[in-house]
């Protein structure tokens, strides 16, 4: 790679010129540029006079990606790492991709606070609903995130500036609003390219839409919606679906192998219940309902075989692994090859996640929803049913009674929403997603006219 440095008239050294701007202007320049409008796109752009121009000609350089995430819930991290592994198929070292939680690593509280909060609210549920609903109108919203960013835009400042990206990618609706306000007041929303991918699949908070995002990749025509309703383009806009993991899409084999490799019974139609990461819900009423209804009155013998997932909760897997079962039953613990237990099965039981929704959406699997967290969650139960993929039930009893229809007289009914579920799927969501964001690179092109304070920001110097 061939650089030039076009200096300045001034006949300072570079050196003296990295160490006036950080250590020297670094108070005057805070104070001004921290009474930056939120709106405004150009009464923060740098002086050209007073930067360092840095030009690159001939090879491209590796791209840095940073992908902004926070624990809240698994589905944030499962979709990072989605699209970080969709990266290094489609386009191996093009890209170096970075996978963090800025705010926990750098902020203070409450950023750096939110996953055993929110953790704590949704085991709380009431408390996450009025949370979720309080924050929802956008003047107390803008209030808060705004007094977050006086608080903490140089911590985060720094978290960005260490990973040095020329593309971020936020899969969190607190993730956009701190980290563009720190672009901005850099200088560089025309330089880094910023993209939001959603992974609620209907009632998504307000948060998650912000008007200065390159991209706003939506799971559904239903998000795409409310996208336009709070403010963006028709071109920041792409409805692709939710992002899942490579290896999930591109596991196929068939059921009898996966069958005979998990040690299942190769004929009887099975269903999987599961209870989340944390094995959460009413799940050994569920599978106790199962057990007693699978068991054909007459003749004594299964008409069906159970999968439990059980996640971290060890204790729930003890207690189900002790019960003497009556039909051919599997207690698992926390999996991370659910590609084929879900290839194994004819249905599943789950509360009402966007990413095991998205997953068994590709594996065709009817879904029996059996509960929801409220606000993000609540809007997948009419996307589910209102599609024909599945029912909603919290009822253990009423959840058993629906297994054992369609593993007996509504087999025509199982197979229908099996279709509707794969209809319903978007499996090359990630690869269009990442393909998308690679164009957008495309389009701007090698790095040219780039002010020396991103090359001085975006090392160590901070």
């Amino acid at each position: 790679m061939v650089m030039t440095v076009a200096y300045p008239k001034k006949a300072v050294s570079l050196t003296e010129k990295v160490l006036q701007r950080v250590y020297g202007n670094h108070s005057t320049s805070s104070s001004s540029n921290l009474g930056c409008s939120f709106d405004s796109d150009d009464d923060c752009e740098e002086d050209d006079e007073s930067t360092v121009e840095l030009m690159q000609i001939g090879a491209e350089r590796t791209k840095n990606v940073l992908i902004l995430m926070s624990d809240t819930g698994g589905g944030h991290r499962a979709s990072a790492e989605a699209i970080r592994d969709a990266f290094k198929i489609e386009f191996g070292d093009e890209y170096r991709v970075f996978v963090k939680d800025v705010c926990k690593e750098y902020a203070g509280w409450p950023l750096n606070d939110m996953e055993r909060s929110y953790k704590f609210m949704v085991k709380h549920v009431q408390l996450w609903k009025v949370a979720f609903h309080s924050t929802s109108p956008k003047w107390i919203h803008s209030c808060y995130l705004a007094a977050m960013a006086a608080y903490y835009a140089k911590e985060v400042e720094a978290g960005l500036m260490e990973y040095k990206p020329d593309i971020i990618i936020s899969v969190h609706p607190l993730m956009q609003h701190i980290p563009l306000w720190v672009l901005k007041w850099q200088g560089l929303q025309k330089k880094v390219i910023f993209v939001t991918v959603i992974t609620d699949l209907n009632t998504c908070h307000p948060t998650w839409f912000h008007p200065r995002v390159n991209r706003c990749y939506c799971p559904s025509k239903e998000v795409a919606k409310r996208a336009s309703y709070f403010g963006l383009e028709e071109s920041q806009i792409r409805v692709f679906g939710l992002p899942i993991r490579p290896s999930f899409v591109r596991a196929v084999i068939s059921k009898d192998n996966l069958r005979l490799e998990l040690q299942m019974d190769p004929i009887l139609p099975a269903v999987l219940l599961m209870g989340g990461g944390e094995g959460m819900g009413p799940v050994k009423e569920t599978a106790m309902a199962l057990g007693e209804s699978l068991l054909d009155k007459e003749t004594r013998k299964p008409i069906g075989q159970l999968i439990i997932i059980c996640g971290r909760n060890r204790t729930l897997a003890s207690t189900l692994q002790s019960e003497e079962w009556k039909i051919p039953v599997k207690v698992r613990g926390f999996e991370t090859q659910m590609e084929k237990w879900m290839g194994a099965c004819d249905c599943i039981i789950t509360k009402a996640g966007p990413g095991t929704i998205a997953e068994a959406l590709i594996r065709g699997l009817p879904i029996i929803l059996n509960d929801y967290i409220p606000g993000q969650e609540k809007g997948n139960v009419p996307y589910v049913v209102d599609n024909g993929a599945g029912v909603f039930t919290r009822s253990p009893k009423e959840t058993a009674r629906i297994v054992t229809e369609w593993f007996s007289t509504k087999t025509d009914e199982l197979k229908r929403m099996s279709e509707n579920a794969l209809k319903l799927a978007q499996p090359e969501a990630v690869v269009d997603i990442v393909k998308d964001i690679h164009d957008l690179a495309g389009q701007r092109g090698p790095l040219t006219r780039v002010p020396y304070m991103l090359t001085a920001s975006f090392t160590s110097i901070i």
